[in-house]
């Protein structure tokens, strides 16, 4: 039995559409990269690219995870000077 190739004629492209409201950041970009990489679909090889097309909406209301914060606020007892302002 030889290695199945895809071949151009193969691969199938499809838009999904994905609401980001109240979705915890990791899940949804974990879920957007097996879809951008093809790797769903019967006919996945890591050297072709077989991806598909993802548009994500409502980006802005994503739900960070419980441990984390979409703020990334300075440490408590650190001194803030201008130099590191100016960065």
């Amino acid at each position: 039995m030889r290695t199945f190739s895809p071949k151009d004629s193969d691969i199938t492209r499809q838009w999904h559409v994905i609401d980001a409201t109240d979705v915890v950041l990791g899940r949804l970009a974990s879920h957007v990269a097996v879809l951008l990489r093809g790797k769903h679909k019967p006919i996945f090889a890591p050297h072709v690219d077989t991806g598909d097309f993802v548009i994500v909406i409502n980006a802005e209301k994503i739900s960070p995870s419980a441990a984390r914060s979409l703020s990334r606020s300075v440490p408590t007892g650190t001194p803030v000077t201008q130099a590191a302002c100016a960065l």
